[in-house]
């Protein structure tokens, strides 16, 4: 595959160091010396400040689009219309509704559009994944889980403070990838309750979300994100009613990723456990390109695509209106 990157950001780079053996051919930025850091990786990588560069060039496959929310459907939504394919960061869009025509022409002009969910790619909870579907911890009840991170110093001056730019604050950052995750292990919610609040940044966007998410069986996901958590942390619990699965930290400054399995007996006492931790790297970014390409190469469903995007944006914008228009 022949791929482009449209932001040469954290993000870009990140994903420009995981595409293994496909060829990453142009690498844009409004800043032309983030594209040239990126081309540094490789010399025969050319750059551009104008993504309609890459649209245009008919021998990229893929475009990677890691730029400010603002425009990652309009992107998005010029490459399907060229027939290209899309990976696009999370959240995909401000809001659900920018994401509908990608949809649409995606679908028309048969090409796929997958969303960075990367955390679907974290060994513990592809293992979750693996436990849960087994039928090894028994119908699902509800889940508990907080993700959050502690800001830095300028946090509320940056572009994911302005609302104009990212859509909101914590709840459309973080919290993206808990409800996709939400989505994941449960399916559709049909009843979502939540509140999003500024407790301590100065800034015009949420800092905390909390959210109750139900399903047509009752079952609920009770989720937390915040950027006043001063130690990084990750945490998700699952119960099932023949077990628990208990998932901490995602490597790096969020702790060892480690995964512990409590099954339980029909005698009942205390549970057999099981833990699993991954000490190593992060191949999350790694596997996620991969399987991304596998898809596009067999025709298979993407796991974490521009749809799954459209669902947890819902939900979003219904805490969102519920909070008062707070972003």
């Amino acid at each position: 595959m022949n791929v482009g990157i449209v932001g040469c950001g954290l993000i870009g780079k990140k994903r420009a160091l995981t595409l293994g053996q496909h060829n990453l051919l142009l690498a844009v930025d409004c800043d032309i010396k983030r594209a040239e850091t990126i081309a540094a990786l490789n010399g025969q990588i050319k750059v551009s400040t104008d993504f309609n560069d890459i649209i245009k060039d008919p021998r990229i496959d893929i475009v990677i689009i890691s730029t400010t929310n603002d425009m990652l459907a309009p992107i998005s939504l010029l490459a399907v219309k060229a027939g290209k394919h899309v990976l696009v960061e999370k959240p995909a869009a401000r809001n659900f509704k920018e994401i509908e025509d990608v949809i649409k022409i995606a679908k028309k002009n048969k090409v796929m559009v997958k969303v960075g969910f990367n955390l679907r790619y974290h060994p513990a909870l592809r293992k979750a994944k693996e436990i849960i579907d087994s039928g090894k911890i028994g119908e699902l009840m509800f889940m508990r889980a907080c993700y959050g991170h502690g800001g830095r110093i300028g946090y509320n001056k940056e572009w994911r403070s302005n609302p104009k730019i990212s859509g909101g604050g914590e709840l459309i950052d973080q919290g993206v990838h808990l409800i996709d995750l939400s989505r994941w292990f449960f399916g559709d919610f049909v009843s979502v309750k939540g509140f999003s609040h500024t407790y301590f940044w100065d800034m015009s966007v949420d800092d905390n979300a909390f959210l109750s998410l139900r399903t047509k069986k009752q079952q609920v996901a009770w989720l937390h994100v915040s950027c006043t958590e001063w130690k990084n942390m990750f945490s998700l619990e699952i119960y099932g009613k023949a077990g628990k699965i208990k998932i901490d930290g995602l490597g790096g400054s969020y702790g060892i990723e480690k995964l512990i399995y409590y099954q339980m007996f029909p005698q009942m006492g205390l549970p057999e456990t099981t833990v699993w931790e991954y000490p190593e790297e992060d191949k999350s970014w790694n596997l996620e390109f991969e399987a991304f390409v596998e898809a596009i190469n067999t025709g298979r469903a993407l796991d974490g695509d521009i749809n799954d995007a459209y669902e947890a944006l819902k939900i979003v914008d219904e805490i969102y209106a519920g909070s008062g228009g707070m972003r």
